[in-house]
């Protein structure tokens, strides 16, 4: 633990330095989505760009680790789902299952655990990445939506709708650009790559500094009670029951003759360790569910997972 405590403090100071630039109002509200527009059009798929053009594409995506993940989100949204849907009703049980299946690799995981692991870990962290975006977060989007009161006879499904918001966000495109980059080696010219490289180094610490001014952004907009009974179980499935699920596939997939890398299951695991993803509850305002319940299930990972996350980081290592 003496090892991971220097590494993943600073992660979480800068969370809580985004949370308390916010509520002392050193940040305005307005700011707010100006800073996770930075973050999710510019500086995180600038960085994502750099590790997929960094690796062979084989090396950046594991099929067998793709599986393992992509399975364990499917199972934690039907059992989420299954479990609270009578509690809160369809749409809110749909984006507390979002919540439990989703954590925040993209703003807080892919820096956090390329500092614990190098550069390697890239591949698997962006392979959660692309599920989250294009599986868990389309098929929660397209059961909230399919419940009564929601159905829109006439266009799209809310399947393909849900699909066509997955793809129009950018950091699945920069993945591939960096994999297109990497497989033809094309070298991009001096000032345009220094400019990315730029834009790359900003990621992380806005990124966290953004998740921290979100999550107090979202319980300023929180405009219900929700009782710790409906909130706090979702969260320790999110931070308990997600990654030893991940586990225990990745060991039972490894036992039944399946190539998966102790390194790969390592940082798989930890990526689902992380608390939920602070963007689900703007989400969750713009489709109408319960943003109070989702706020308080993405601040209480937050904050419980400073200390969960880094024991299951310090077990993993051993």
């Amino acid at each position: 633990m003496s090892s991971i405590l220097p590494v993943t403090f600073p992660f979480f100071a800068l969370v809580f330095c985004g949370y308390a630039a916010a509520w002392r109002g050193f940040l305005p509200e307005s700011a707010i989505p100006g800073l996770n527009a930075f973050v999710l059009f510019f500086a995180l798929p600038c960085l994502l760009f750099r590790f997929g053009a960094s690796m062979p594409f084989a090396q950046l995506i594991d099929l067998v680790l793709l599986g393992i993940y992509a399975m364990c989100a499917l199972v934690i949204v039907a059992g989420t789902v299954a479990a609270t849907r009578r509690q809160v009703g369809l749409k809110d049980a749909a984006f507390g299952a979002l919540v439990a299946a989703f954590p925040n690799t993209g703003f807080m995981g892919v820096p956090l655990l390329v500092a614990l692991f190098g550069e390697r870990a890239a591949g698997p962290v962006i392979a959660t990445v692309l599920v989250d975006l294009a599986l868990t977060s389309s098929l929660c989007i397209a059961i909230a939506e399919s419940g009564p009161g929601t159905h829109h006879p006439t266009g799209p499904s809310p399947l393909a709708r849900a699909l066509r918001g997955a793809f129009s966000n950018p950091l699945p495109w920069a993945i591939a650009l960096g994999a297109v980059k990497a497989a033809s080696g094309l070298q991009l010219p001096g000032p345009v790559d220094q400019a990315i490289r730029m834009l790359a180094d900003a990621a992380s610490p806005v990124a966290l500094f953004t998740i921290g001014a979100v999550l107090w952004r979202a319980g300023r907009h929180a405009h219900t009670r929700t009782p710790p009974a409906h909130f706090l179980p979702v969260a320790a499935v999110k931070l308990f029951v997600h990654p030893l699920l991940v586990l225990g596939a990745g060991l039972a997939a490894r036992a039944a003759g399946f190539d998966v890398p102790a390194y790969g299951l390592t940082v798989l695991v930890l990526a689902s360790a992380l608390p939920s993803a602070s963007n689900v509850s703007m989400l969750a305002e713009r489709h109408g569910a319960d943003n109070g319940r989702v706020a308080r299930i993405i601040m209480a990972s937050t904050v419980l997972s400073f200390a969960t996350f880094s024991g299951f980081a310090a077990l993993m290592r051993q």
